[in-house]
């Protein structure tokens, strides 16, 4: 819900709260998925595409969670869909392991 929220179609920009309140939570659900998908990717074998898409997929997440909002508005809605992306990609991993 909150990844949709974050890419879907808008007419026009949030407010900085709002997009504040988005980035926690997705910052939440990042963390919450990291060592998840962790798990299930170093469970698989070396040579496993699945796991060497994950773990790229998990360090690419952490780079984005070191990032911050800025200043302006733009800036941080730039940096809740950059979460955004990564919080799905993670998903997708998870799926993927899982399946």
């Amino acid at each position: 819900m909150t990844v949709h929220t974050v890419l879907g179609d808008r007419a026009a920009y949030p407010r900085y709260e709002e997009v504040e309140e988005l980035v926690l939570c997705l910052r939440g659900h990042i963390m919450l998925l990291i060592p998840e998908v962790e798990t299930l990717a170093c469970a698989q074998p070396k040579d496993d595409l699945c796991r060497t898409l994950a773990l790229a997929g998990i360090a690419e997440a952490r780079r984005k969670l070191r990032g911050d909002t800025g200043t302006g508005l733009a800036s941080a809605v730039l940096h809740a869909q950059q979460l955004a992306r990564a919080c799905q990609a993670l998903l997708l991993h998870h799926k993927r392991l899982t399946a």
